[in-house]
């Protein structure tokens, strides 16, 4: 492989065009071929993703090294528009004589007579090349320049920082996980654009025990960055989240049930966000008339002064992109604007069946996939209350701050999560450590049930994956929010 940059310049930018067109074996004269072939069964669309990902993996299970490996994923994935009709087909080969047979087959499946105006592009596409100064993720030490013993003396530091903190600790399993992927992305309307991403998470579960009690609790931490994150200032703040409450833990019992107000912690509540609102904002579901908000753009869901967000663009963020998977520029996308619902979160496909642009929300989990409209960074921002004032107005009600296994029925707009830990709050206060409890409500319902948002907005760092059909890498947050009434599944 030829080296285009200099050591320096590799670990802070982008790559330059040459590379990526010298992975993949191809030129530009080459793509646009492939193009024209996934056109000539009449589709109005064709777009080209190419992908080179590394991916590692390393576990220490009690000290000891138990599994651990790297593998490479290779191919591309072309993808063909024929008016409502969508040809996909995929190769794990990039020669010539493979790519064309790829092209032909999804042009075969979207078979059809599509002459007009493209839906899928814009008059004006964006042919600039991507900014290495504007990276959202640039690498100070690439994964790939380090073997995996170099990552061992972390993972030891972590789980012995997390041993020293609680003797009650019986076993500890420390994980790092990462991948880089090399992305070159080629459409009909002569957009080409690369980028590599870098992916790194760490992760530690322990098992704590006392008098014939166990409990457990795990945390991680996950960005776009290179191995420069493995630090030990990461390593003890880990060791600190993953030992903090567990006296709680002991002490929590499960509370009466019912209907009651509810305070979600900052931070990782925002799943209640990603499951209970973002996915009904994803607008293939609006799209298709089966979102409980399919019929609430410009309309007030939520009250006044409270803005939600999906945001591709927070550096080294898990769900940041500087371009989305089908070449769209990563953007800051308000859904909600002072209550209001103003944007859905589009690909290419809803973009055109709504007459907007993209949102840059075109994501799939490989080129084996063709891309649907996914979340980012999903946040609320912050309002003006301070958290200690929204439990002290509550007389009888829960807090809530970890929670896992969530449901939500997009067309009803229902969701369930299981709640890991919490506590009651009696009189304006946190009293009683709680736990395995389910939060129940209905997504429009809660949003229209917010009563107070705190001035605290955290956007949690752990290594959160939504699955929809696909896997993707995703972050959320959200401040301190008093909602009014939601069920608990308690005694």
């Amino acid at each position: 492989m030829t080296a285009y940059l200099s050591p320096h310049r590799v670990r802070k930018m982008i790559y330059s065009k040459e590379y990526y067109l010298d992975i993949f074996n191809v030129d530009t004269a080459a793509l646009g071929s492939l193009v024209q072939k996934g056109l000539s069964s009449g589709g109005n669309y064709c777009d080209l993703f190419f992908e080179n990902t590394t991916y590692g993996s390393l576990l220490l299970r009690d000290g000891a090294v138990t599994s651990g490996g790297s593998h490479i994923d290779f191919g591309v994935g072309i993808r063909v528009l024929c008016g409502k009709k969508t040809g996909y087909a995929y190769s794990e080969s990039t020669s010539p004589a493979d790519m064309a047979a790829c092209a032909l087959s999804a042009a075969a499946i979207a078979d059809g007579n599509a002459a007009g105006v493209n839906p899928y592009g814009t008059p004006n596409p964006s042919r600039g090349e991507p900014n290495p100064a504007a990276d959202r993720y640039p690498m100070k030490s690439p994964w790939r320049e380090s073997s995996m013993k170099d990552f061992l003396p972390f993972l030891s530091l972590l789980e012995s920082k997390v041993k020293a903190k609680d003797s009650r600790a019986v076993k500890v399993m420390a994980s790092l996980a990462f991948q880089v992927s090399d992305i070159l992305m080629y459409n009909s309307w002569g957009e080409l654009k690369w980028d590599t991403r870098p992916m790194g998470s760490v992760s530690v579960t322990v098992v704590f025990s006392q008098s014939g009690m166990v409990e457990n609790k795990s945390t991680s931490r996950s960005f776009r960055s290179g191995a420069e994150m493995l630090t030990e200032a990461l390593a003890e703040e880990m060791a600190a989240d993953v030992v903090s409450g567990i006296d709680a833990r002991f002490q929590a019992t499960r509370p009466k049930g019912g209907q009651m107000p509810v305070v979600m912690g900052a931070g990782a509540s925002g799943i209640l966000l990603h499951e209970a609102m973002g996915h009904a904002f994803e607008a293939d579901f609006n799209r298709k008339g089966t979102s409980i908000f399919s019929d609430k753009m410009g309309k007030r869901v939520c009250p006044d002064g409270i803005n939600i967000i999906d945001d591709g663009t927070i550096g080294a963020n898990r769900g940041s992109l500087n371009y989305d998977d089908e070449g769209v520029p990563g953007q800051k996308t308000y859904m909600v604007e002072d209550g209001i619902l103003t944007s859905y979160l589009h690909d290419r496909i809803s973009a055109a069946h709504y007459g907007v642009r993209p949102t840059g929300n075109g994501r799939r989990e490989s080129f084996r996939y063709a891309p649907l409209p996914r979340m980012r960074a999903t946040y609320m921002e912050s309002g003006s209350a301070r958290a200690s004032d929204l439990i002290a107005g509550v007389r009888k009600g829960i807090f809530v701050d970890e929670f896992s296994n969530g449901q939500v029925k997009i067309g009803e707009g229902d969701f369930t999560f299981y709640v890991k830990s919490g506590y009651l709050i009696e009189g304006g206060r946190l009293t009683a450590p709680v736990k395995d409890i389910n939060i129940i409500g209905n997504g429009p319902q809660a949003l229209a049930d917010i009563v107070g948002v705190a001035d605290d907005l955290s956007i949690d760092p752990g290594a959160w994956t939504c699955g929809k059909e696909q896997s993707v890498p995703v972050s959320c947050g959200i401040p301190t929010v008093l909602i009014r009434n939601l069920t608990v599944g308690g005694e």
